[in-house]
């Protein structure tokens, strides 16, 4: 490109000498003289700009089509490339969307079973529960029994010792000691 540029740059030095030259001797005009204009030269420097210029061009057309045509493959692979990745991206989405839902079933499978158990688990401990108090209940009970008896045994104790210690009456003595002989199977 810089050879073209030189040779192009030159063209215009020519021309531009020409017109300085004509507006010199007095104004624009046409001079038709060959050899004075250099038209000839110009000619020549017009064909060699256009035999060599014509190659320049055509190779510099040429690579820029073809890096173009380049850049446009590149962007239909990635075009491609792009594609398959959205495609592959929305069978994961769908396998990931299938699993979720498989896993909310499941899950929820799982808390029903859950609660099933631990419901039966608590009728169980109820039972149980029950069972302990009745049974704490019945120990309780017997032991206020136990211990009313012992009172009521004391009381009579207390109460005859009361009355041994008062005397027995000569009436009551004998019938004492004759209810204590039938017993031993004896007779008075």
């Amino acid at each position: 490109m810089g050879n073209m540029g030189n040779i192009l740059l030159l063209a215009a030095e020519a021309v531009n000498s020409e017109m300085a030259e004509g507006a010199a001797e007095g104004g624009f005009g046409l001079n038709l003289d060959i050899l004075e204009t250099n038209l000839i030269n110009l000619v020549i420097l017009i064909g060699i700009l256009f035999y060599f210029g014509r190659k320049v061009l055509t190779n510099i057309l040429t690579e820029r089509r073809s890096s173009i045509e380049s850049v446009i493959q590149d962007a239909e692979k990635r075009l491609r490339e792009a594609q398959t990745s959205l495609a592959t991206a929305q069978g994961q989405l769908t396998q990931a969307q299938q699993e979720a839902q498989r896993i909310t079933q499941v899950a929820g499978e799982n808390a029903a079973a859950a609660k099933e158990a631990i419901l039966a688990q608590a009728i169980l401990d109820v039972a149980r529960l029950k069972e302990t108090a009745a049974s704490d209940l019945n120990a309780d009970l017997d032991k206020a029994i136990s211990q009313l008896r012992q009172k009521v045994v004391a009381k009579a104790l207390q109460k005859v010792e009361g009355q041994l210690k008062g005397g027995i009456s000569e009436d009551a003595q004998q019938r004492l000691i004759a209810s204590s002989i039938a017993q031993l199977g004896g007779e008075i």
